[in-house]
């Protein structure tokens, strides 16, 4: 289990330091003028914190529970997007005049990190 989340995170920390860089100077550029409701390193900060969470409750199941590794997957998955919800609420309640630069920032992350989080549950499942 030790040796799946470390090569888990040998490849994990390497995409975030390049994705994190890349979207900073890509939103230093774009939106020099306007900053964003969140800071960048706090939207990063929630998804380190949901993937390695569920990663981590992934391999517990897998290990105890093969058979339901998908189902954990799943259900891990859905309540990383209730917890993206509720971590958002501040910025739908904030009505900003232009909201698309700050949900940009927060959904393209978000759906580069379930991608990379999906290869890996896949990793898992077909694991024996």
């Amino acid at each position: 289990m030790m040796s799946k989340f470390l090569n888990f995170l040998k490849y994990f920390i390497p995409f975030v330091a390049i994705l994190f860089s890349l979207q900073y100077f890509i939103t230093a550029q774009l939106a020099a003028k306007t900053p964003l409701f969140y800071p960048l390193w706090t939207i990063y900060l929630f998804h380190v914190v949901s993937v390695i969470v569920v990663f981590s409750a992934l391999l517990a199941v897998h290990n105890l529970y093969k058979e339901y590794t998908g189902y954990a997957f799943m259900g891990a998955t859905l309540m990383q997007m209730l917890a993206a919800v509720v971590f958002l609420i501040p910025l739908i309640k904030a009505k900003l005049a232009e909201p698309v630069p700050d949900i940009a920032a927060f959904f393209i992350p978000y759906f580069l990190f379930l991608f990379f989080e999906t290869i890996f549950a896949i990793k898992i499942i077909n694991s024996k």
